[in-house]
């Protein structure tokens, strides 16, 4: 039953992300060029995601347990350590560039568009040479704690 909802989820937000066009790069872009066309329709997407998810939030956590599992499982770290600011640079950048980030760019592979294909593919390198670097920075002889500090 977990496997269908999580199923159900991604079609959801598949489709959210196909139908306000953020599958769409010119969205994004459109969105950050305040000086030449702008388009408002991300900050109006992310502002009624936003509220979508404050109030099933609330309403989940008045619950007792998940539905599907014995308990929640929420993120425990509250701070801002330097993976986290560089990480996030580097997708802001990113997707400022290219107009693309992960969920839309996997979403939008259904059109087929070589562009979204090599974005997909360079993501893939991408998260596969940080995997490797996290490996090799973890292993070195001072103990370092790799690229990320895994709580």
């Amino acid at each position: 039953m977990a496997l269908v909802m999580i199923f159900i989820s991604g079609v959801v937000f598949a489709l959210g992300l196909g139908v306000s066009g953020m599958t769409q790069p010119e969205k994004v872009t459109s969105f950050l060029n305040i000086a030449g066309n702008w388009d408002p329709s991300l900050a109006l997407v992310m502002l009624g995601a936003t509220v979508t998810y404050l109030i099933g939030h609330i309403l989940i956590l008045r619950r007792p347990a998940p539905a599907l599992a014995k308990t929640f499982t929420l993120p425990s770290r509250r701070d801002i350590d330097r993976p986290l600011v560089i990480g996030s640079a580097l997708f802001g950048v990113g997707w400022g560039l290219v107009g693309f980030c992960p969920g839309p760019a996997l979403v939008a592979l259904v059109t087929g568009y070589e562009s979204v294909i090599i974005f997909v593919l360079a993501m893939g390198v991408g998260m596969y040479a940080f995997e490797v670097l996290d490996l090799r920075f973890a292993k070195e002889p001072d103990g370092g704690a790799g690229l990320i500090v895994k709580s």
